[in-house]
């Protein structure tokens, strides 16, 4: 069993610290939040200790693993200093997405977790389903064929502004995660934005992408629909056939080439998925479960390295649209 807390009390940190209370693996002892009365109410709910700066919890706390749930800038901002005084500590760490909003901050990140030989991983919970591993497992069997092209669409309905690129910055590592996770490294990406009327932020983007193995891919995303219609669907082609993952975890579908019948899996409420909050229970279990077992660093799943290169890619992108080309993306 490892001994946890939970930086950043926010919404997301009070996602978390339950899900690491009803796992096994885990003992929550303590949350902190520069917010006294934020961490208070949080210590109260779940009967810890209480922590207004990482230097106390760390003076006073036998560690073993910490989530970092601060937000600040484009959802990322505040990630930083907290994780790499965990890391410094020798403590693991799971980092709430995106990594960071400052490329540079996020290389160093990773770069320490390195250097420390510490398990840090990133909270690229989408790809933590069912239907996302059966899909993979397909891919992996040959039951695709050869890999050709991916499409990947996430619309959401989300009016907060904080800068031009808090779209892109804050949503995209996941949608740009569950395409690397089907069809590897991107090289290079070519990207358009738009503002929706009245915004702040670059509401709208589609970006092309060229993937190390050959695979072109799509994103189109959006943070303009309605909430109630949200949608997260993602198509890849192969040359024995293709699937659709409908909305995160509802349904999964495989199109041979060569034939008329159809694999279809469906969300069951018999043992499926009881709604996206458990897809925060998922992958954290798998965190503990891969931290616990001491898996050689290279086999972490969604690491800090997934993270960097998703935020690579992100990064990328703004500048496509800022230079009207094609760029490269750095090896993460």
């Amino acid at each position: 069993m490892l001994n946890v807390a939970v930086i950043g009390m926010g919404n997301i940190g009070n996602t978390h610290a339950p899900v690491y209370q009803a796992d096994p693996l885990a003992n929550l002892v303590a949350v902190c939040d520069i917010l006294p009365e934020r961490a208070d109410r949080a210590a109260a709910r779940y009967g810890v200790r209480a922590y207004y700066s990482v230097a106390d919890l760390l003076a006073n706390e036998a560690l073993d693993a910490v989530s970092v749930c601060s937000a600040g800038v484009e959802n990322g901002g505040d990630h930083f200093e907290p994780t790499m005084q965990c890391l410094e500590a020798g403590i693991h760490v799971l980092g709430e997405k995106p990594i960071s909003n400052e490329i540079e901050k996020a290389r160093q990140m990773v770069a320490k977790a390195d250097a420390q030989g510490l398990y840090y991983g990133i909270n690229l919970n989408h790809r933590f389903v069912p239907p996302a591993a059966k899909a993979k497992a397909w891919i992996e069997q040959g039951r695709l064929g050869d890999l050709l092209l991916i499409n990947m669409t996430m619309w959401i309905g989300n009016p907060n502004e904080s800068s031009p690129w808090f779209h892109i910055r804050a949503l995209h590592p996941h949608s740009l995660d569950i395409m690397r996770y089907f069809c590897g490294d991107v090289e290079r990406v070519h990207a358009f934005f738009n503002r929706a009327p009245g915004r702040i932020c670059y509401s709208n983007v589609q970006v092309n992408l060229h993937f190390a193995n050959g695979v072109v891919g799509h994103l189109t995303g959006s943070y303009d629909t309605n909430p109630r219609h949200n949608l997260e669907r993602c198509e890849v082609l192969g040359t024995q056939g293709r699937f659709v993952l409908d909305n995160l975890y509802e349904e999964l579908t495989l199109y041979p080439r060569h034939s008329e019948e159809l694999t279809v899996l469906r969300n069951s409420i018999m043992g499926g998925l009881s709604g996206f909050n458990a897809t925060f229970s998922n992958r954290i279990h798998r965190w503990l479960e891969q931290v616990d077992a001491r898996v050689p660093r290279a086999e972490l799943e969604a690491s800090g390295h997934e993270g960097l290169a998703v935020q690579e890619i992100i990064e990328a992108a703004i500048r496509s649209f800022q230079t009207g080309r094609a760029e490269e993306v750095p090896v993460a």
